[in-house]
C-alpha cells in the first residue's frame, strides 16, 4: 500500500493517458476505413504519426530539457484531447491527417517529459516494479481501450468513442497536476532556443551515445526489431479484415482480447521481479514477442491468431518493462528530452521506411507472406539481442566496450 500511496497518482496519470491512445488507435483505424475504404489510407495513418516525430525530434528535446516537464505533459494532454474532440467532425482525410499529425507533435513532448519524471519521482530501488505495474496498467488498457472503444462503437459510433478518449487525455493532464513539484534549473528555461542551440544539442547526445558502445549497440538492435513490429502493426487491421474476414466488432474484440494476456503479463512482471533478472525482463521478453508477432501473421485460422496476440500481449508486459528500466538506469536525466527526440527521430525514420516496404510489397504479393517475411527478420534480430547483447548487460549499463 505505501508503494501505491507514493506513485499512485502518477501511475494512474500514465494509465489514462495509455488508455486514451488505445481508443483513439481502434476509433481512428475504423474512421479513415468507413471514409475511405483503402488499406493505403489506413497505413497513411501509421506515416503520418512518424513523419510528424522526425519534424518535432529536430527541437523538440532541446524545448523539453529547458522546460518544466509536468506543465509541458499537461499541456501535450490538452492539446490532443481537443484535437481528438474535433476530429469526428472532419470528413475530409487529408484534414484529418492534418490533425493526427498535430496531435503527434504533441506527443513527442509527452513521452520524453514523462520518462524524466518517472525518473526523478521514482526511487532506484523502486523502477523495475514501478515500470512492471505501468506496465500492467498500460496491459489493462490495451484491453480495455478496445473493448471499450468496441462497446461505444456497437452502440453508437466512432465519434462517440473518439470524443469518450478526450475525455481521458483531459483526465490525464488533472491527474498530472496533482504531482509533487519537481525542482529543475531555472537558468536553462530562461535560455532562448537557436538552431545553434539544437545543433549543440544533438551533438552532445552523439558524444554520449559514442561513448557508450555496449548501450549503442543495444539500442541499434532493439530498435530496428520493434520498428519492424511497429510497421506491422499498419497491416493488423487489414490483415484481420482482409485475410481472415473479421468483422468491425470482431475486430475490436480480437484487439481487446490480446490486453488479457497483456494484464496477466503485466501481474506476472510485477509478481516476479525480484525472483528473475533484468536480463530475463528485456532479453527472452522481447524475444518471444516478437515470435508472438511472427506467429500471428501466420495465422491460418482466426482462432489460432487470437492465441497468438494473447501470447504477445503477456510477453510484452516482460519486455516493456525491461526496456523501460535499462533506459531509466542508462541515460542521465539532464539528457532525456534531448535523448529521447534523437531516438525518436531515427526510429520514426525507420517506421517509415518500413511500413513503406511493408505496404509496397503487400500491394505486389501476399499480404500474409510479406508480413511473416518481415517478422522473421525482426526475430533474427530479437535473437541477436537476447544471446548477445543481453548476456553482456553489466557492460550495456556501465558502458563498457563488448
Amino acid at each position: 500500500m505505501a508503494f501505491f500511496k507514493k506513485y499512485g497518482v502518477l501511475l494512474g496519470a500514465l494509465g489514462f493517458s495509455t488508455l486514451g491512445n488505445w481508443i483513439y488507435l481502434i476509433a481512428l483505424n475504423l474512421s479513415v476505413w468507413h471514409l475511405t475504404n483503402s488499406p493505403a489510407a489506413v497505413a497513411g495513418i501509421y506515416i503520418v504519426g512518424p513523419v510528424a516525430r522526425i519534424i518535432s525530434s529536430f527541437f523538440a528535446g532541446s524545448i523539453i530539457d529547458r522546460q518544466n516537464k509536468k506543465k509541458l505533459m499537461i499541456i501535450s494532454d490538452i492539446v490532443r484531447g481537443i484535437i481528438v474532440c474535433i476530429m469526428p467532425l472532419i470528413t475530409s482525410i487529408w484534414l484529418i491527417y492534418v490533425l493526427i499529425f498535430l496531435a503527434n507533435i504533441a506527443s513527442s513532448f509527452f513521452g520524453p517529459s514523462s520518462t524524466y519524471v518517472i525518473t526523478k519521482l521514482v526511487k532506484d530501488d523502486d523502477k523495475q516494479r514501478f515500470n512492471a505495474l505501468n506496465s500492467t496498467l498500460g496491459s489493462g488498457s490495451f484491453m480495455i481501450g478496445p473493448a471499450l472503444a468496441g462497446a461505444i462503437i456497437a452502440v453508437s459510433n466512432t465519434s462517440v468513442a473518439m470524443w469518450v478518449n478526450g475525455f481521458t487525455f483531459f483526465a490525464c493532464a488533472w491527474a498530472i497536476s496533482l504531482l509533487p513539484t519537481i525542482e529543475e534549473d531555472d537558468a536553462k528555461k530562461r535560455q532562448m532556443i537557436t538552431l545553434q542551440m539544437i545543433r549543440t544539442d544533438f551533438q552532445q547526445v552523439w558524444a554520449f551515445i559514442k561513448s557508450r558502445p555496449a548501450l549503442f549497440k543495444f539500442l541499434a538492435v532493439y530498435t530496428s526489431a520493434l520498428m519492424i513490429a511497429f510497421a506491422l502493426d499498419s497491416q493488423e487491421m487489414t490483415f484481420l479484415k482482409d485475410v481472415l474476414a473479421t468483422s468491425d466488432t470482431m475486430y475490436g474484440i480480437v484487439v481487446s482480447v490480446a490486453g488479457v494476456g497483456a494484464i496477466v503479463g503485466g501481474i506476472a512482471a510485477t509478481a516476479f521481479v525480484n525472483k528473475l533478472s533484468l536480463k530475463t525482463y528485456i532479453g527472452l521478453g522481447f524475444l518471444l514477442t516478437i515470435l508472438s508477432y511472427t506467429l500471428f501473421y501466420a495465422s491460418p485460422t482466426l482462432i489460432f491468431a487470437i492465441i497468438t496476440f494473447i501470447a504477445l500481449g503477456f510477453f510484452m508486459a516482460f519486455s516493456n518493462s525491461g526496456y523501460a528500466t535499462i533506459y531509466q538506469k542508462t541515460i542521465p536525466p539532464t539528457l532525456m528530452g534531448r535523448f529521447g527526440s534523437s531516438l525518436n527521430l531515427l526510429q520514426s525514420v525507420a517506421q517509415i521506411i518500413f511500413t513503406l516496404l511493408i505496404g509496397m510489397f503487400a500491394e505486389w504479393y501476399s499480404l500474409q507472406h510479406v508480413a511473416v517475411l518481415f517478422a522473421l527478420v525482426a526475430l533474427i534480430l530479437a535473437l541477436y539481442l537476447y544471446w548477445h547483447l543481453i548476456r553482456n548487460m553489466d557492460q550495456i549499463q556501465k558502458g563498457d566496450v563488448l
